[in-house]
């Protein structure tokens, strides 16, 4: 049970990381600092939206918008956090 609570709080991790990395990534885009007309570029990009897209979606169609600012990402990081530390929490319950 220990290993898979570790193993759920390293994928959370890793989920956040990939989802500061989308945000980034989308700026960079967006203000033409990199190419996006560049295949590597464009295959990092299409990673990037394929695997956080499934989480942004269901927040962007619960938020009113805001003009053109994406908080989205943010909320799933703290749902994300709060989760993780639910998992933590769960631990020390569990095995003292």
């Amino acid at each position: 049970m220990l290993e898979l609570l570790g193993f759920l709080s390293s994928l959370i991790t890793l989920y956040i990381y990939i989802i500061i990395a989308g945000a980034v990534m989308s700026w960079l885009i967006a203000f033409n600092v990199v190419n996006s007309h560049n295949s590597t570029v464009r295959a990092i990009w299409d990673f990037l939206y394929r695997v956080t897209e499934p989480g942004l979606r269901p927040i962007r169609a619960i938020l009113p918008n805001l003009g053109g600012i994406d908080i989205s990402p943010v909320i799933l990081i703290i749902a994300l956090m709060f989760l993780d530390q639910l998992i933590v929490w769960l631990y020390v319950s569990i095995f003292g």
